[in-house]
């Protein structure tokens, strides 16, 4: 399996696209995982609190068991290394993703930023430039950190 993995996030094969979060194919589940482990080493460290909040994502989000995000995570961080920018991974979200599905990938982001309990610059600021690159506007980016922000609703 992580051979074709690996060939759908090289091109190397095409899998159609169907609507359900679970039966996506496996490129557009790397290119999140992608986005969400570099966003989660961004302050220079991967916490277990990290860690945990992406492999979260991806149960809730896809639908995956546990050998198959280990699999995703261990190629997203392996092509996350290989990779010179970030357009690869957000061109595939910017595909694949409606604006609505941008913005909960934009919710799950902050969830990882703020699994640790604090926001590191470097965290912020790389968001900021994934949030252009996915083409979500600031006050999207601003609404999506508030709904990940841990406590009671918003809004009331």
């Amino acid at each position: 399996m992580l051979r074709t993995l690996k060939e759908l996030i090289t091109g190397q094969a095409a899998a159609p696209l169907t609507s359900t979060p679970a039966s996506r194919p496996p490129e557009i589940q790397v290119a999140a995982a992608a986005l969400l482990v570099q966003l989660a080493h961004a302050d220079g460290e991967f916490s277990p609190a990290e860690r945990a909040q992406v492999e979260a994502a991806l149960v809730r989000h896809f639908n995956l068991d546990p050998a198959t995000i280990a699999e995703i995570l261990s190629l997203a961080e392996h092509e996350q290394k290989q990779s010179i920018d970030d357009f690869r991974f957000t061109r595939v979200i910017r595909e694949h993703f409606d604006v609505g599905q941008r913005m909960v990938l934009a919710e799950i982001m902050w969830g990882v930023a703020l699994a640790d309990g604090r926001v590191a610059d470097q965290e912020s600021h790389l968001f900021r430039k994934l949030g252009h690159l996915l083409d979500l506007q600031p006050g999207y980016l601003a609404e999506a950190r508030r709904a990940a922000q841990p406590g009671p609703p918003h809004g009331t």
